[in-house]
């Protein structure tokens, strides 16, 4: 979002000789302030490997400010000419976008390479946001009345127009999106294990290219963990984490270096795993993956608010025994939420592998004492699992209750993250409370807000429970008001999806269904939506007309021209669900009129009879046979003058699924009738 400008159109471009306002700085310290920072900028000469365009473009206009900014600074140094009031205002402003640029830059060269590579956008967007402040800032700045030069006038007024014209667009290289993608295949478990030559490769692409810069590499990625602990939510921490991870492992494996973890066994316990192996692999197993309480091979790695991994049991050990900081960095922590780290873990398997420790990896076997105590422990951990989502959960909910609109949007994201996996989390957060504050939610004016609050409420919603208690707070309205007014495409599909999943319960079908404004979004949204739109709406849909009394209120909506448009829609891949939700309108009288009204619908059914899938011809004969019955001779007239439709369902007579058979040899029952009161001759 840009930061809104003073309002400069309202002052009057006379002279400003001797007059200084409150909170600026005096003419000749404001320009020299700019042109020191301007300066800097202009003579950075080494560019980053990434963001290089949107690097080379911030400097050049840098270079061009401070050719104006030395033109100013004569001419006022020297006493020749005085700033009008609207020029020192609009200079003001260009010294935030100068220091909001260096601020940039400075990021992208101080941080992690790997972070700014996975997260190309959100630097792309910076400087996007820093091209526009430049460009509101150069609307109003009164060159004409300027002490400057025609040269440099010229070259401002050229800035001008290309920063107008480059705001308008987002400027991502491609290729580092294809380096990324290649990077998150790499990393990617699924894809097997690593090629370390082409890993090497994509570092060196990025600049990391002898141990050292690894080394370095992982420090700021660690500095990173410290910024998303606060901001970026436990998804990211979690996410930097993996990173750190991997270039450990990755560096252990390319420069075949390990250092010795001075850090001391915080928890005297003795490891339930042990590798029987030689001293020369044992003494070079990367340090990543040791529990840095026990030192010893983690067999469950977590990671902890703090960013840092350690085993599950060492770690839930410790936080039970009353601790609430990290024990490696002594930092309090924010949460005891503890997330798996499934990139660590597949490293380490890979590890094991390739060194040959897979027969030598192994649990000592426990006599009946240890066996109770590992018991004892395992549920112990449960327990302080449970509590640690218990004390996450009211943290968040009292941050949605009382927090900034910024606070309010991080806590329904990360509710949203909590509840995305396991119905345990889906009770304990709506036991905290959080329900009726994300209804509240879902009426925010900023786009995210919403989203994260329609989202958090459908994860919640797949726990039966949380579905009574999402209706009984009043959220129907407001998620419809979502569905159909919804900034973002993907709040509006979430809507239809929870209202999907809160009409699995016969009671909220009823509910629903009497409400025409939802019944409407979901026609407006199968109509509008992306492909995953439509499949969510014709779904909440298909299972709101399994009520009967709904089919005549999701037909009065206009869901059937858009649903048979649909068909032939190849694009939105929703054939069957489209088939599916047709024949349920068929077991009404105002679906059957309206589907036999629509001319291009009798044809589409026949070919997908012949070319759909098996649950698709039988639902295309279901609704054909519904069409039949109800539309009489007339209907069977039509059918039988299709060429195509005989021998479309005698096939399926013939090969068809069993139902697919009972369904055409009905319905050939029904032609061969309607054929024989014309015709004497049977079919």
């Amino acid at each position: 979002m840009e930061r809104p400008l003073s309002p400069l159109h309202s002052l009057p471009p006379e002279s400003t000789a001797g007059v200084t306002l409150s909170g600026l700085l005096p003419p000749a310290s404001l320009i020299e302030s700019l042109l020191h920072a301007s300066a800097y900028l202009a003579t950075l000469d080494s560019l980053p490997l990434l963001q290089t365009r949107n690097t080379a473009a911030a400097i050049q206009r840098a270079r061009i400010i401070s050719s104006l900014l030395e033109d100013l600074h004569d001419s006022t140094s020297r006493g020749r000419r005085s700033l009008p009031l609207s020029s020192i205002l609009c200079l003001t402003e260009l010294s935030s976008v100068i220091q909001r640029t260096k601020t940039l830059l400075d990021d992208l060269a101080s941080g992690s390479a790997l972070w700014s590579l996975l997260n190309a956008e959100a630097s792309a967007k910076r400087f996007l946001s820093c091209t526009r402040e430049l460009s509101a800032v150069l609307d109003i700045l009164p060159l004409s009345l300027l002490p400057i030069s025609s040269d440099i006038r010229e070259q401002i007024e050229l800035l001008h127009r290309q920063t107008k014209s480059a705001g308008s667009d987002l400027f991502v290289d491609s290729r580092e999106i294809h380096l990324r993608d290649e990077l998150l295949c790499i990393m990617s478990k699924e894809k097997g294990f690593l090629d370390f030559n082409k890993v090497e490769e994509v570092m060196n692409r990025i600049g990391l290219r002898t141990a050292a810069a690894y080394q370095e590499e992982i420090k700021k990625l660690e500095a990173e963990i410290l910024k998303q602990a606060g901001t970026g939510g436990l998804m990211a921490v979690s996410n930097v984490n993996n990173l750190i991870a991997f270039v450990s492992y990755a560096k252990n494996i390319i420069f075949r270096s390990s250092k010795a973890d001075a850090f001391p066994k915080a928890l005297s316990r003795s490891s339930s795993w042990s590798v029987a192996t030689s001293p020369a692999i044992a003494s070079n197993i990367p340090d990543e993956f040791r529990c840095p309480i026990t030192l010893d091979l983690m067999k469950d790695p977590v990671v902890l608010a703090s960013g840092h991994t350690y085993d599950r049991s060492s770690i839930s050990q410790w936080i039970n025994s009353g601790h609430q900081t990290c024990p490696k960095s002594g930092q309090k922590l924010i949460h005891m939420a503890l997330i798996p780290n499934y990139n660590l873990k597949s490293l380490f398997e890979q590890w094991c592998k390739e060194n040959n420790l897979s027969s030598t990896l192994r649990h000592r076997a426990p006599d009946s004492a240890a066996e109770e105590a590992v018991t004892v422990d395992h549920i112990s951990a449960t327990r302080a699992a449970i509590e640690a989502v218990r004390m996450t959960a009211e943290f968040l909910v009292g941050k949605l209750a009382m927090g900034s609109p910024e606070t309010q949007r991080q806590a329904a994201y990360e509710l949203r993250l909590l509840a995305k996996s396991g119905m345990e989390n889906r009770r304990i957060i709506a036991e905290a409370g959080a329900i009726p504050f994300l209804v509240t939610l879902l009426g925010s004016r900023d786009p995210r807000t919403q989203e994260n609050a329609v989202t958090a409420l459908l994860n919640l919603s797949i726990f039966e429970n949380n579905k009574t208690l999402i209706m009984a707070a009043g959220a129907l309205d407001s998620i419809v008001k979502v569905l159909r007014e919804g900034e973002l495409m993907e709040a509006r599909e979430n809507a239809a999806a929870t209202i999907f999943s809160l009409s699995i319960l016969n009671e909220c079908k009823v509910e629903i269904g009497k409400t025409v404004e939802a019944v409407a979004g979901l026609v407006e949204l199968l109509q509008d939506g992306t492909s995953a739109g439509k499949r969510d709406a014709a779904t909440a849909l298909l299972n709101l007309a399994v009520y009967d009394p709904n089919k005549t209120a999701v037909v009065e909506a206009g869901a059937v021209p858009v649903l048979v448009e649909l068909l032939m829609d190849e694009k939105a891949g929703i054939t069957d669900d489209v088939l599916a939700v047709l024949a349920l309108l068929c077991g009404c009288k105002e679906g059957m009129r309206v589907i036999g009204d629509n001319k291009a619908a009798v044809a589409i059914l026949v070919d997908l009879m012949r070319f759909g899938s098996e649950k698709g011809k039988e639902n295309a004969i279901a609704v054909l046979m519904g069409l039949c019955k109800d539309g009489g001779a007339e209907m069977g007239r039509r059918l039988l003058m299709n060429a195509r439709s005989v021998p479309s369902l005698q096939s399926l007579a013939a090969s068809g699924s069993m139902r697919a058979r009972r369904k055409a040899n009905a319905l050939l029952r029904l032609l061969n009738r309607c054929f024989s009161q014309s015709n004497s001759a049977p079919i």
